[in-house]
């Protein structure tokens, strides 16, 4: 019988809450679960669990006896019905998401994105800001498709191939290594980069095809659609618009660009190379010409791309269902037609034509070093003019932080360029020094890698000293809130050093804050020392003083170790995550993090999950609301309380007063509202507060993610618990005779207080049921508590 109930559920057949009629008096409690993911049964501590509406991947589920609560309210008239809503499966399912690692840059970049500061009005200043992220997403893109090429094109078939010591020790280069008079057809230096750049080409269509694949899975789920909300000073967030979980126009627009941009870019260092010889005197007159019109031609293709990435943005006050499918079509098309034709003038025949040095990377990498501090200076100039407008000490690095971020991203895209290189080159090279290697302006970052290293250990060093001076204060504190227990001085200790470490998360702004200023000098050094000389750092150094020229040829030579070092580490991780389910978890937890927010800046980037679980929570709550008229608790912990609030806002106003929310281990201010304050700050949690029916948050000072709310006046009391203690007991007790453990941000459930606190939430929310208010509640709290 079970059977043949999980069976028809699952099909649908059975009559789910939305399709009975209205009046029902029953009371329903969803709850979503947080990071990592969890099962049904675990949610509702219940074996026999059936889903009740969604498929595999993110789905409702309720207790078997509850299927149909609605129909018997006289049972459930002592506490709600409980659903619990998994989507664990968007971010952590198989094992081949684990090889979104290699798309961190993009992911990071895309944060940058929504972490402007607050303001009211300035839209110029807020598109500009928009503008310069997206044009960040293109210069990645263009970097790690260059740094392809600089594998595949310049160390292997140019260098190396062109090199008989280097290709004799490489056989599978061997019909491309001219070996006298009996050349072979692909030993010309053309056709043999024509040859390899296949390799950037099908990385190039292989992120497009990824990127079409996951928009199929997340950004074509529509939300519901209904009006957009007048626009007031009462602090509304822009999660509320009813495009904002809709961006498929965008993400389609912007994959056209950056795809034929890496197309562009595999054209440019193909057809350059074969165009620079053609200019030499005494060349043949066509050729020459023709690679003057291909270099016309690929300076109009990056101009095309410019112009499609700096359109205006995403469209946000509706449901954008229009795709621009003119441009998502031909744009990419048109630059796979140049990259073709640019194959065939490379390939035709050179016989004089012979590879020599490297070719011109250095160049185009520092061009795109110089463009990318560029556009962080800028960004961090309209940060500030943002900021200045409407200003709050609570704001992440004084509305730097996506300046900031933007910095960590290109310089995790530098890392990863580099890495490859250089390892690529020490594998074909070894210590024989036969070809010239990488560019030199990667030696020259690489060799900035190891200052930057030592500035993080004294910020590291700095962070404990004040961790330890925390953990002696908490010392004290741990006593008092233990008053009248058998105390114990190791157990003490681990109480108060689990708080100060938890504490530790209130720092990750300066953490990423100095890291980023000091990426962005050291990275200026290494493009003025790579400009200003071809040599690397330790043979620029030659002829001054013995201290400095060893400081720099060491430098030089440990940043090239833990450059490759650094790529290996990302291959390693992405391979153990696709053989290991727990690695796979915690690669996962990262994803839930920090892909919660739509592509709006680099359509490569790992989808957003947030826009298939939002709509479901939002139209679940809103149909169980219309259907039956009985009254919600969402019940959302970490991460889930983040789409909790994020389905809230997506909900009309009506529909909101009938919906309560439990809030633990929150992250929605202390990160959230932190750093990205234009969505999730302070005016935004309080406009929440006064339209929901109530709302309850619960935090212990041992979690390190979850916090209060901290809203300000009256509200702040209303909202946010009593810290919970944790652990329950210092020592053994009555009701702990065994040592209870330090839970952090897990099993809030397991404390006592949660079920006064989610009793306390429930009588506020039934008007006919009095309940106790919070300490502190206002006195028109009851009317809004009624729903």
């Amino acid at each position: 019988m079970e059977r043949v109930r999980r069976e028809r559920a699952s099909t649908g057949e059975l009559d789910t809450p939305a399709q009975r009629p209205e009046g029902s008096e029953t009371d329903l409690e969803l709850l979503v679960h947080g990071v990592g993911g969890t099962t049904p049964e675990e949610m509702l501590n219940d074996p026999r669990t059936v889903r009740i509406t969604g498929d595999t991947t993110a789905a409702v589920y309720r207790r078997a006896d509850d299927v149909h609560a609605e129909t018997r309210p006289d049972d459930y008239r002592g506490g709600p019905v409980r659903e619990a809503y998994v989507w664990s499966n968007l971010t952590s399912g198989n094992g081949t998401r684990a090889l979104w690692l290699l798309l961190l840059p993009f992911m990071v970049v895309n944060l940058a994105h929504w972490m402007r500061p607050t303001t009211r009005g300035r839209k110029r200043t807020i598109r500009l800001y928009g503008l310069l992220v997206r044009l960040a997403g293109v210069t990645l893109t263009v970097l790690l498709v260059a740094a392809v090429c600089e594998v595949a094109l310049d160390l292997a078939a140019w260098q190396c191939a062109g090199t008989r010591a280097c290709a004799r020790e490489h056989t599978w280069l061997s019909f491309l290594s001219p070996s006298g008079s009996d050349d072979g057809w692909w030993s010309q230096p053309g056709r043999r980069l024509a040859l390899a750049c296949l390799v950037p080409a099908a990385l190039t269509g292989l992120l497009w095809y990824l990127s079409h694949r996951t928009w199929s899975a997340y950004e074509s789920q529509q939300p519901m659609s209904r009006g957009a909300e007048p626009d007031d000073e009462t602090g509304r967030t822009g999660l509320g618009r009813p495009g904002f979980w809709y961006g498929r126009r965008l993400v389609a627009r912007l994959r056209a660009a950056h795809t034929a941009a890496g197309f562009l870019t595999v054209a440019a260092a193909v057809g350059t190379s074969a165009a620079r010889y053609d200019r030499a005197p005494g060349g043949p007159a066509v050729l020459d010409a023709l690679g003057w019109l291909l270099d016309a031609t690929l300076v109009v293709g990056a101009a095309v791309v410019l112009w499609v990435v700096c359109r205006r943005g995403r469209s946000e006050n509706r449901l954008d269902q229009e795709l621009d499918r003119t441009l998502v079509r031909w744009l990419p098309l048109g630059a796979i037609v140049l990259l073709i034709l640019t194959l065939v003038y490379a390939g035709w025949s050179r016989p004089d034509w012979h590879s020599a040095g490297r070719l011109p990377g250095d160049m185009t990498f520092g061009g795109i070093a110089l463009v990318q501090g560029l556009l962080v200076i800028a960004l961090g100039v309209v940060a500030h003019i943002l900021y200045r407008a409407l200003p709050n000490t609570r704001t992440a690095l004084r509305g730097l932080a996506g300046p900031a971020v933007a910095m960590l991203a290109c310089a995790l895209g530098g890392v990863m360029s580099g890495g490859v290189s250089q390892r690529v080159a020490d594998w074909l090279d070894g210590t024989r020094q036969s070809i010239p290697g990488p560019p030199v302006l990667l030696t020259w970052q690489a060799s900035a890698i190891p200052p930057l290293l030592l500035v993080l250990v004294v910020l590291i060093g700095r962070l404990a000293w004040r961790t330890w001076n925390l953990r002696r204060r908490e010392m004290s504190t741990v006593k008092a809130d233990y008053k009248g227990e058998a105390k114990d001085t190791a157990r003490t200790r681990r109480i108060a050093s689990t708080r100060a470490v938890a504490a530790l998360t209130d720092r990750a702004p300066l953490m990423v804050g100095v890291i980023s200023s000091v990426t962005l000098l050291l990275g200026t050094g290494a493009l003025a020392g790579a400009l200003a000389t071809e040599d690397p750092p330790g043979e620029a150094a030659r002829g001054t003083y013995a201290f400095v020229r060893g400081a720099a040829e060491t430098a030089e030579a440990l940043g090239s170790w833990l450059i490759g070092f650094g790529f290996i580490l990302f291959v390693t991780w992405g391979r153990r995550a696709y053989k290991d389910p727990a690695a796979r978890r915690t690669i996962g937890i990262l994803w839930d993090v920090g892909t919660f927010w739509p592509r709006a800046a680099h359509p490569f980037a790992p989808p957003c999950y947030a826009e298939r679980a939002v709509p479901d929570l939002t139209w679940r709550m809103a149909t169980w609301t219309r259907a039956t008229g009985g009254r919600l608790v969402v019940s959302g912990h970490s991460q889930g309380s983040v789409l909790a609030a994020a389905a809230a806002w997506q909900l009309k106003p009506s529909e909101r007063k009938r919906v309560a929310l439990l809030t633990y281990g929150s992250p929605l201010e202390r990160l959230y509202g932190r750093w990205f304050p234009a969505h999730f700050g302070t005016a935004a949690l309080t406009s929440l507060h006064r339209e929901v029916a109530c709302w309850r948050n619960l935090y212990r000072l041992t979690d390190p993610i979850g916090g209060p709310v901290r809203l300000p006046g009256d509200c702040g009391p209303q909202v946010d618990s009593e810290p919970f203690k944790d652990p329950l007991a210092h020592g053994r007790t009555e009701r702990q005779p065994l040592p209870a453990p330090i839970l952090g941000h897990s099993d809030y459930q397991a404390d006592p207080a949660f079920a006064e606190e989610r009793e306390r939430l429930l009588s506020r929310l039934r008007p006919d049921v009095p309940g106790p208010r919070p300490e502190g509640d206002a006195q028109g709290s009851s009317g809004r508590s009624s729903g």
